[in-house]
C-alpha cells in the first residue's frame, strides 16, 4: 500500500504540470503555474511532506521513501534553480538504475538478496524463487529507467509528463500483478502445510 501513496506527489506533479499559465491564490499572494518548474516544485513539497507524514504516524523512516526524497529534491532542486528540465527528467532513469544496481549487488554480499531481506520475515519461499523474483525487479528497474530517459529524449515535455505518471502506475501495477502470480502457489503450499499441524 505504501507504493502505491508514492504515486500522489507524481498525481500532482502531473497536475501541476497540465494546469501551467493557471494563477493559484493564498490570501494576498498570487503563483502562477510555470510549467515543468513549478510541477517540480510542487514534486518537491508534496514528497517532503509525505516524507514528514510518513514519519509522523509510524515514528520512523523507510528506506525507499527516504530515498526518493533525496532524489526528488536534489534533481528537483538543480531543475528549479538551474531552469534546467534535463534534472528532474533523468531523475526516474537515475534512481531505477541505482535500484538495479543495489539489488544486483545484494547477490554477492551475504547468502540473502535485497528482496528476500526486505521480505523474508514476512513471506517463506524457496531460495530459487527469491532469485528469481529478485531478477525481475532489477529487470524491471533496467527497462523502466531506459525507457524513460528514451521517452524524454525523443519526445515532448508534456508527452514525458504523462507518460512518467501513467507509466509509473503501469509498471508499478504489472510487477505487483507478476509477483503475486510467481509467488501466489507457493502461499497455498503454506497455508496447507499450517492446517494440516
Amino acid at each position: 500500500m505504501q507504493q502505491y501513496l508514492e504515486f500522489i506527489p507524481i498525481a500532482l506533479f502531473f497536475i501541476a504540470y497540465k494546469m501551467s499559465g493557471d494563477t493559484i491564490s493564498f490570501g494576498n499572494l498570487q503563483y502562477t503555474l510555470d510549467g515543468i518548474y513549478s510541477a517540480t516544485l510542487i514534486l518537491i513539497i508534496a514528497t517532503t511532506a509525505q516524507l514528514l507524514l510518513s514519519w509522523a504516524i509510524s515514528k520512523k523512516l523507510e528506506n525507499r521513501l527516504l530515498w526518493t526524497w533525496l532524489a526528488v529534491v536534489i534533481f528537483g532542486g538543480l531543475t528549479v534553480i538551474l531552469r534546467d528540465k534535463t534534472f528532474i527528467q533523468w531523475k526516474p532513469t537515475i534512481f531505477n538504475w541505482a535500484l538495479a544496481l543495489v539489488f544486483l549487488g545484494s547477490h554477492f554480499i551475504g547468502k540473502k538478496n535485497l528482496l528476500q531481506r526486505t521480505l523474508g520475515s514476512q513471506l517463506e519461499l524457496p531460495q530459487a524463487l527469491w532469485t528469481r523474483l529478485s531478477y525481475l525487479w532489477i529487470s524491471n528497474f533496467a527497462v523502466v529507467g531506459g525507457l524513460n530517459i528514451w521517452v524524454a529524449q525523443n519526445f515532448s515535455e508534456d508527452f514525458w509528463v504523462s507518460y512518467k505518471l501513467y507509466s509509473s502506475i503501469g509498471f508499478t501495477l504489472a510487477m505487483t500483478i507478476l509477483t503475486v502470480v510467481m509467488v501466489a502457489p507457493h502461499l497455498k503450499e503454506e497455508n496447507t502445510t499450517e492446517r494440516d499441524m
